[in-house]
């Protein structure tokens, strides 16, 4: 069993002006898949604040790290830029099948700006702010992940098996 820590990057939730709805959705689905969620931390969205969390859940050995929001167009959106720099390897598969899912669903999906790469032992995808489209994202890449995240903490996985 995975040690996932969820990161939601939102500055009207940190502000208490609205529930942080994504967060639960998304550890609803990842404890159904069998991931061990911790509790779910809440930031604005200030790029240091955003690395700073993201750095003491890899600090503190999570096998995935996911944060959702900041991955869009508005001013504020600085998800990407503040995970960029933290990554040691990039993992551009998980994004683009993020976003070719998404685009099965609507057009807007080639807006989304996601990154996910490795940093130490440790998985780092951001999601959007939604929901729905943290929810579709991440089903479209969570069958592939526990093969990765075994491959990532040292175990023996066949890679060219199908599953």
């Amino acid at each position: 069993m995975y040690q996932v820590k969820l990161i939601t990057v939102s500055d009207r939730s940190w502000q208490g002006l609205r529930e942080d709805l994504t967060g639960p959705a998304l550890a609803e689905l990842l404890t159904g898949a069998g991931y061990a969620v911790s509790p779910i931390g809440l930031v604005p969205d200030e790029i240091q604040e955003i690395q700073a969390a993201v750095l003491a859940a890899a600090e503190e050995d999570h096998a995935l790290i996911l944060t959702t929001g900041g991955t869009g167009f508005a001013p504020r959106d600085v998800t990407p830029e503040a995970v960029l720099p933290l990554l040691e390897r990039l993992t551009p598969g998980i994004p683009e099948a993020m976003r070719a899912a998404s685009m099965a669903i609507t057009p807007r999906g080639m807006l989304s700006r996601s990154v996910a790469g490795i940093r130490g032992r440790s998985l780092i995808i951001t999601l959007p702010g939604s929901p729905k489209g943290a929810r579709e994202n991440l089903i479209a890449v969570l069958p592939a992940l526990a093969h990765g995240l075994k491959m990532l903490r040292g175990g023996q996985a066949d890679c060219a098996a199908e599953g």
